[in-house]
């Protein structure tokens, strides 16, 4: 197996991209990759793209033939793959990538993330949304995705394994670094007691613990290199099935893989971006990925500790789901995009003094599919 390497990198604007189709936005984000690497796009040889839902939400189904025909690859007849796994439908593209290029199945590949969800209406978007969860078990019964991380958030409190407080502060941790990211949907930092006075979505939850509905896309191009490690977890698919909802199993099986490949641990991680759907899952993901003890995680985020200038590990410098935005299929490539910015010190205002170490989780559903990358510089 050949190690593999980025070697471009590209992403679009997140947030509301009325004027622009969704086939435009994934080929911007693939040309500004391609522009990084200095290819021309002959060289590509395999293409993988992630998307959760074009089918619904734009009426659009054979996504990879869409790509590779109105990217120009398709008279080369490259085989193109659409790789669909929720909200880590992203990440796990990545992943099948990274395979094919250390299996050297293919030398040089694309991968992409891109999802078009702002042209329906909110109750539309939100009953795709429940379909990432268990249709028969959650989603029939009449539990909506909100409702399920508002259950977690419910038990964590309970448990004492962090206050209401601490959970919102995951999204001022966002905010205060999406205020940076030129790309974000939400430039803008918030104060703790705007979370926690925000409209109610699910209690304890409110607006501002939940990601926004977006448009956007971004782009990679692998090739062979020692540079980039990927592993990928599973866990049940609904919560009652699960011992304890206050952690995803797969994350913390998934980091536990991607640190013996690396051969790090979790202390030796710079910076980090966090699948933040709510702000209950950012709380867990620091947790599960070892980066802090269970029951700390609220407190390092609360007191600011979290920042990319604080001198410890930087979470979600991009701004994460909740202020960089989360349109679905771009975001776990989206979080890849960032940590390659990161370990090249391209990061700009919000860059993190000599990173070397960068990580990625990307999930799906209610942490039923769950990916965990680790990146290097070089």
């Amino acid at each position: 197996m050949r190690d593999v390497a980025i070697i471009g990198a590209g992403v679009t604007k997140f947030g509301e991209l009325w004027n622009k189709s969704f086939r435009a936005i994934g080929i911007e984000a693939g040309v500004k990759a391609m522009g990084d690497a200095n290819l021309s796009g002959s060289e590509i040889d395999g293409v993988f793209i992630g998307n959760m839902s074009a089918g619904q939400f734009i009426k659009q189904k054979h996504i990879d033939a869409l790509i590779a025909d109105y990217s120009g690859m398709a008279t080369n007849n490259i085989p193109a793959t659409r790789v669909e796994a929720g909200g880590a439908s992203g990440g796990v593209a990545f992943r099948q990538a990274v395979m094919a290029v250390a299996s050297g199945m293919h030398d040089v590949v694309l991968v992409g993330g891109a999802e078009k969800m702002t042209d329906m209406d909110d109750v539309s978007i939100n009953s795709v949304l429940d379909a990432t969860a268990d249709a028969e078990w959650e989603a029939g019964m009449g539990v909506t995705f909100a409702g399920l991380h508002a259950m977690m958030a419910q038990r964590m409190i309970q448990d004492g394994v962090a206050t209401r407080e601490e959970i919102a502060s995951f999204s001022v941790n966002s905010h205060f670094h999406g205020a940076l990211n030129p790309n974000a949907q939400f430039r803008k930092a918030i104060t703790l007691d705007t979370v926690l006075k925000s409209g109610p979505v699910a209690s304890p939850l409110g607006m501002f613990d939940c990601a926004p509905i977006s448009d956007g896309a971004a782009s990679l191009v692998l090739c062979p290199l020692e540079d980039a490690k990927k592993t990928q977890a599973s866990d049940t698919l609904a919560l009652f099935q699960r011992p304890d909802i206050t952690t995803y199993q797969a994350t913390v099986e998934a980091a536990r893989k991607a640190y013996e490949q690396a051969h790090i641990t979790a202390q030796d991680i710079n910076v980090a971006e966090v699948h933040d759907t709510y702000t209950v899952t950012g709380i867990m993901a620091l947790q599960d990925l070892g980066f802090y003890k269970r029951g700390e995680a609220g407190k390092a985020v609360l007191n600011e500790e979290c920042h990319f200038d604080s001198g410890k590990i930087a979470i979600n410098t991009s701004g994460g789901l909740k202020a960089r935005g989360h349109p679905i299929g771009a975001t776990g490539v989206a979080q890849i995009v960032e940590l390659v910015e990161q370990l090249r010190g391209s990061a700009d205002k919000r860059q993190v003094e000599n990173a070397k170490y960068g990580l990625a989780q990307n999930t799906g559903g209610t942490g039923s599919a769950v990916t965990v990358s680790i990146l290097e510089a070089m």
